[in-house]
């Protein structure tokens, strides 16, 4: 057993206290690999931002779980070299799906796991996280659940429709489960094309898509029945056109991607949702990249050129969001 404080690591506890307090959100990045792991510490590094690593149950395999230890324990001492004294830095299990799973994690130095039980009958749910929660606070991880189901897909994850969160159940699933912070359902979701364009309207002037706003009156409603709770929206990445463009005007073909717009995860950022969940922008920036290098030079085989561009256009990305979208830059000094 490996405990995440001898890594270095903090778990999300007084992070999201103090994000519902300073009314910012706390940026969970999804990595997958070195370069994308680079860019999130660097722009956490410069901005000082307190940062949620994310690793979901497919990534852990595709990076070894050994492996993915000391990427987390390199990580804070990379932060540290690159002048971040104190680093505030979670690393978090994503859509965990089993208690063996989020076991696993806790076991191998994760500060944070999410279970995931909210395609299961509510009782269901309740009993699977009540039983994460009892292990993980053994060990002081915090731990994530969810009620209600995001549509789209990301990785395992695969859901046809969302079902919005219920307010009048939130009281009873948090009390019964014992759960540090919540996942709700409230119009966001997985992956690139979040919305159909039969959900969408057109902007008249540009002709591009524009989704339907979110439900803030569910997340009012569950902010009235469990004030100052830390509630996370999954499914948040917005999708950017110019990567979007990027990619489809170097031989990809990505039509009617579209995502939640930045302002509206601005709204929900200075209420109380303290975790904003990004996956999907930054694996458009790094394939944006990937494939503009490629166009331009068809001859490069050194991947520390495609690479490296990528890394620094998803560092970039990274920035912004801290910066302009959950103002959480300065909240890590």
């Amino acid at each position: 057993m490996v405990s995440f404080k001898e890594l270095g690591l903090v778990n999300t506890r007084e992070m999201f206290a103090k994000a519902i307090n300073g009314g910012y959100a706390i940026p969970a990045f999804n990595f997958n690999n070195m370069e994308q792991l680079q860019a999130i510490v660097k722009a956490c590094a410069e901005t000082k931002s307190p940062v949620i690593l994310q690793v979901s149950k497919g990534a852990r395999n595709y990076a070894n779980q050994t492996l993915l230890r000391y990427m987390a324990q390199g990580a804070v001492e990379y932060a540290k070299e690159l002048g971040w004294e104190k680093p505030q830095i979670c690393l978090h299990l994503d859509h965990g799906d089993s208690y063996e799973l989020c076991k696993s994690c806790v076991d191998f130095g994760f500060s944070s796991v999410m279970i995931d039980g909210s395609a299961l009958p509510y009782e269901e749910n309740i009993a699977l996280t009540k039983k994460v929660v009892e292990y993980a606070h053994a060990h002081d991880v915090t731990v994530e659940a969810e009620l209600g189901v995001l549509a789209g897909v990301e990785d395992e994850v695969v859901a046809e429709s969302s079902t919005y969160t219920k307010p009048e159940e939130v009281i009873d699933f948090a009390t019964r489960t014992g759960c540090d912070s919540l996942a709700i359902s409230i119009g966001t979701s997985h992956g690139a094309y979040k919305f159909t364009p039969e959900q969408c309207t057109k902007d008249p002037e540009t002709g591009r898509l524009v989704p339907p706003p979110l439900a803030f009156d569910v997340l009012d409603a569950i902010m009235e029945k469990l004030p100052g709770f830390p509630i996370v929206l999954h499914g948040s990445s917005s999708v950017p056109q110019e990567y979007v463009d990027m990619i489809n005007e170097n031989g990809g073909k990505m039509p009617n991607a579209v995502g939640i717009p930045e302002e509206q995860l601005r709204k929900a950022a200075k209420s109380a949702v303290c975790k904003i969940n990004i996956d999907s922008d930054s694996r458009l920036a790094f394939t944006a990249a990937v494939r503009k290098v490629f166009n331009d030079k068809p001859g490069e085989f050194d991947p520390r050129k495609y690479c490296g561009p990528a890394r620094e256009e998803m560092q970039k990305l990274y920035t912004h969001k801290i910066v302009e979208v959950l103002g959480s830059d300065g909240k890590a000094e």
